[in-house]
């Protein structure tokens, strides 16, 4: 008999699952989301104990750079820490979402912490 292959999408999925059923954000430390599509990465501020997204941006109405995607993760990050702060929001969760923490993910995350969150 052979085994069923389970493909990348389905573990991402997986990962994605798991990791939302042990990550969550108040309104005094909220989540911060990572969304990474094959063009464009967004973040949200999210509030779970009550549902609320508190702030959102992405990489859509940015312009377009020389530096690459990573340079446009790292503005992404920089908007998304500077939302934060003007809704007095210093500390967050930081949430990736099943991806590992290299390229995007991290040129965001990064960006957002040197802009002054703390995760």
């Amino acid at each position: 008999m052979a085994g069923r292959t389970i493909t990348g999408q389905v573990r991402l999925l997986r990962r994605r699952k798991r990791v939302r059923s042990k990550v969550s954000g108040t309104a005094q430390r909220p989540r911060l989301a990572v969304f990474r599509s094959s063009q464009h990465i967004y973040a949200q501020l999210i509030d779970d104990a009550n549902g609320l997204t508190l702030a959102a941006t992405s990489d859509l109405g940015l312009k377009k750079t020389s530096g690459g995607r990573c340079k446009t993760a790292e503005a992404v990050g920089r908007l998304i820490a500077q939302a934060a702060k003007a809704k007095q929001i210093t500390a967050v969760v930081f949430d990736r979402a099943g991806r590992r923490y290299h390229g995007r993910v991290k040129a965001l995350a990064e960006a957002a912490r040197i802009a002054g969150l703390k995760f």
